[in-house]
């Protein structure tokens, strides 16, 4: 496994992968960070080339790759990026959040972190962040590579579209849908649908500004 990134969230991840048991073949890679360690913890090799990726990749016969970074245009591009030269985006669920059994879809490539809880009839899209002790309630859903921030609160019959990131303890109230690209604020209370390409803040949340659409 190849965690992209190296700094705060794939430290994450290397927790939940060492509470799983799976240190092994275990590398990370930052190309950006001209402080990024050699190895990581003194342990885990860190790659910077995309060369050495495709070595791993040949090497160990694995090439399934998680996305250790914030940021969900950042990590649509690695999963771009990583795909385009064999990789197989791989989710990490941490053991310690709490997912219902009836009804789930998680994408590929999404990371649920430790103290979530996910109840039930909740899909979740292709390579989504969900950051420790977030709710999401029955019937919600997200689009691709949404970031909810630490202690959202999505509450029920709820959807996030595409590219769109909630601040930390945020709540989202019922039969809200907020669109595609949309910044809402930390510990913003949504009580009204959000259009694309919008940043809305406050308590109740409003629109403080257009922002430009995602062009790829």
């Amino acid at each position: 496994m190849i965690v992209a990134g190296a700094k705060g969230l794939a430290k994450e991840l290397l927790e939940i992968f060492a509470r799983r048991n799976e240190l092994t073949n275990l590398y990370f890679f930052d190309n950006v960070s001209a402080d990024a360690p050699e190895e990581l913890f003194g342990r885990f090799q860190v790659l910077r080339t995309f060369d050495q990726v495709r070595e791993i990749f040949k090497k160990s016969g694995d090439r399934s790759f998680a996305l250790g970074l914030g940021n969900p245009m950042l990590r649509h591009k690695l999963a771009n990026e990583f795909s385009k030269i064999g990789g197989t985006l791989t989710s990490v669920i941490s053991p310690t959040a709490e997912i219902g059994t009836f009804g789930i879809s998680i994408g590929a490539g999404s990371c649920i972190l430790s103290g979530a809880v996910i109840t039930s009839s909740v899909h979740i899209g292709r390579g989504c962040l969900i950051n420790p002790n977030t709710t999401i309630s029955h019937d919600s859903a997200l689009g691709n590579f949404v970031e909810l921030s630490p202690g959202v609160n999505v509450t029920g019959n709820c959807t996030i579209g595409d590219f769109s990131f909630i601040g930390s303890n945020a709540v989202v109230l019922p039969k809200i849908k907020i669109g595609k690209n949309v910044i809402v604020g930390a510990g913003a209370v949504v009580t009204r649908d959000v259009a694309d390409n919008s940043l809305v803040a406050g308590v109740p949340a409003v629109v403080k500004k257009k922002i430009p659409p995602i062009e790829f």
